[in-house]
């Protein structure tokens, strides 16, 4: 585990992207999410890719989170995940169309990371891992379970992290992109975590079974630390198997997690531990999801997470420019917030609002004096 852990440490400060460019400064490291569910996703059509890259190199745009795996949904070949949006593009575009974008990203000097919605299913009944175990792989509370939709949490469908099943289908679907994109500079991990409304889950009875073996508890209770624990160190177990099953393929590839704010909540509700992501080297940055239309607001999840963890040099700020498409004056002094932090970098989420309304791009377009 030292060995593994100073391995993860070496590939921090030793690491260039595939780019060549090794970037330092945190305006070296602007970020911004191009998700799928943007209508059309940038990946149907190589116009779309290439007017993103265009964007991003006038936006000073440094690395790109590209959502590629969502609801089980594959934008790349898998035999995990729905292939099925990974063959229309290809159709669309030609050729491998999420390739092509770290080719013309990488000719412009920008990253790329592949964005992956792991533990969420969203509200897709139809996902592959779904109907290959069936809802025994779902994370649950310890209501009665009749139909599917009783599984449902805040609309989507969650698996449950302590699932060997749920891991082994994950850790093949990081070797099916790694060996696919072999010039990809890094990995983000999104949704791995428990559901954090009414956070009460974690009773399907393989983690139930695996739980009183490892702890001689005879029951589950939710006043129990220890339990508490175990699902924690669930969710950290499955991130350590991802994360050392890529670098087995890439010693290099950067790996991060978004993580919910404020900590306490990530901690208590989530069992999301990425204070101890960061400490232990485990993962090269967290990107700290900070979406409010409140400023103040806005401000104390970033003095939250100074006070976790005494500086913010591996970690990003996430903006939600999803809340604040009418609002393109609100995201200007978040972002100027954002670049005043001493982050890492400051990300937005995502590249589709700002299509929406282009006033929101102005800040990063140094176009400040002429927002509304």
């Amino acid at each position: 585990m030292k060995k593994f852990i100073f391995s993860c440490l070496v590939g921090i400060l030793l690491f260039c992207p595939a780019s060549g460019k090794c970037l330092e400064s945190p305006e070296g490291r602007r970020g911004l999410f191009v998700s799928v569910i943007q209508d059309p996703p940038v990946l149907s059509s190589r116009a779309g890719i290439l007017r993103l890259v265009d964007f991003a190199k006038k936006a000073r745009v440094r690395i790109l989170f590209v959502q590629i795996y969502r609801a089980n949904k594959a934008w790349f070949p898998s035999q995990v995940g729905d292939p099925g949006p990974y063959q229309r593009c290809l159709v669309q575009v030609s050729e491998d169309s999420f390739g092509l974008l770290i080719k013309e990203a990488h000719a412009s000097g920008i990253e790329v990371h592949a964005w992956l919605n792991l533990l969420s299913l969203s509200a897709n009944e139809d996902a592959p891992i779904l109907k290959k175990y069936g809802p025994g792989i779902l994370t649950c509370n310890l209501n009665k379970k009749t139909i599917l939709q009783d599984y449902k949490i805040d609309s989507q469908y969650f698996l449950e992290p302590g699932d060997p099943r749920v891991r082994y289908e994950l850790l093949k679907m990081i070797g099916e992109i790694l060996r696919a994109y072999p010039k990809l500079d890094g990995l983000q991990f999104d949704y791995i975590r428990y559901p954090d409304k009414n956070p009460f889950y974690g009773y399907t009875p393989i983690n139930l079974g695996r739980f009183k073996k490892a702890t001689g508890r005879q029951t589950a209770d939710e006043a129990d630390t220890v339990w508490k624990n175990w699902r924690r160190d669930q969710v950290t177990g499955l991130l350590g198997l991802l994360v050392k099953k890529a670098r087995s393929i890439r010693p290099n590839i950067q790996v991060s997690t978004t993580g919910l704010t404020t900590y306490s909540r990530a901690y208590n509700e989530a069992f999301q531990d990425w204070k101890l992501w960061l400490k232990s080297g485990l993962v090269n940055f967290v990107t700290l999801m900070c979406y409010s239309r409140d400023t103040r607001e806005f401000e104390r999840y970033i003095h939250n997470a100074v006070n976790e963890v005494g500086d913010l040099k591996r970690m990003n700020i996430a903006l939600g420019a999803y809340k604040l498409v009418d609002s393109p004056e609100i995201f200007k002094q978040e972002f100027e917030i954002c670049k005043s932090s001493d982050s890492r970098g400051c990300v937005v989420l995502h590249y589709g609002n700002l299509l929406q309304n282009p006033a929101l791009a102005n800040p990063l377009l140094d176009k400040e004096k002429n927002t509304p």
